[in-house]
């Protein structure tokens, strides 16, 4: 198939909304910039099916964050309209959008998780489900939106959770906080391409520090043992499989290395990863010797239907 005019899908209406639109209009500019007829198209509160209609792509690039456009139901349109799209399918992205349900496939497939538990907001405001420190993240959301961590002394879970003025997920997960090292691995086409470790000095990597200039410093490569490396790249490669992903995932974890026994923990996947200026992806891409405008076209030439 020669591929010429390539809609680019941004925005959106998750709270991921802003970061999407930045993620969009690089990719936009990289694909132009290789030639392509690159057509952004917002789905926030019109009929993406007619828009794609007057558009007439050959293929969709698919940069929508979150909720409707990473969880399967963007991918779900595009299959019955049989126009070739980025990124995974319909089940792995809805796999993957649900924290719970992502877990369920890697304890199946022998990945190291947290221990967790799932609840409503409510039940998870009202009162300690779990020995402080844990973490409380929306099932079904990215980014970091939504997240809290309750440390050790803290009296009570955030009183947010409770509020009628939340308007995320009911569905909370509530995790055993791991310490030490925050790592991640970008997957392309089933390979993994290097190990980051990111560090903030806000609270943790949440949205500010991942879409901020100057929230993280990412360290590529991280600076641990070889040993580490090539298991957290070689665990990443197994959760990309397992879930079923296509074309690029990223892989979070952390490393705990404050105990004499060293433990590599697997967060989730993420099967939409950030196009920013400060996201990791493009920076690993980098790394393994990829431009951001060739790796823009590689996911281009990479659609497919049927994913």
């Amino acid at each position: 198939m020669t591929i010429k005019r390539v809609a680019v899908l941004l925005g959106g209406r998750s709270a991921e909304r802003e970061v999407s639109l930045t993620s969009g209009r690089g990719c936009a500019k990289a694909l132009r910039g290789e030639g392509f007829d690159a057509v952004e198209i917002d789905p926030n509160e019109s009929d993406l099916a007619a828009q794609l209609n007057v558009v007439k792509p050959d293929v969709v690039f698919n940069a929508l964050h979150g909720r409707w456009g990473e969880d399967g139901c963007v991918q779900g349109l595009l299959e019955l309209m049989r126009i070739p799209y980025t990124h995974s399918g319909v089940l792995a992205s809805a796999l993957a959008m649900h924290k719970q349900r992502a877990k369920d496939v890697f304890r199946i497939a022998g990945l190291p998780l947290a221990k967790s538990i799932v609840a409503d907001r409510r039940a998870a405001a009202a009162g300690h489900l779990m020995e402080p420190p844990y973490v409380v993240k929306p099932v079904n959301e990215g980014s970091s939106v939504g997240v809290f961590i309750i440390r050790k002394g803290d009296n009570r879970p955030p009183q947010e959770l409770g509020s009628d003025k939340w308007t995320l997920s009911n569905e909370m997960m509530v995790e055993e906080f791991v310490p030490g090292r925050e790592l991640t691995v970008a997957v392309m086409g089933g390979k993994a391409l290097g190990v980051t470790e990111i560090t903030t000095n806000l609270e943790f990597y949440d949205y500010e520090a991942k879409y901020s200039t100057g929230g993280s410093t990412h360290v590529l490569p991280a600076k641990i043992p070889v040993s580490v490396a090539d298991e957290t790249m070689r665990l990443a490669e197994r959760a990309h499989v397992a879930l079923g992903c296509r074309g690029v995932s990223r892989t979070d974890f952390r490393y705990d290395d404050t105990q004499a026994k060293h433990r590599l923990v697997l967060l989730e996947t993420n099967t939409q990863p950030g196009m920013t200026p400060t996201s990791l992806v493009p920076e690993q891409a980098a790394y393994a010797g990829m431009s951001y405008q060739k790796l823009c076209r590689w996911m281009v030439e990479d659609a497919s239907c049927d994913r």
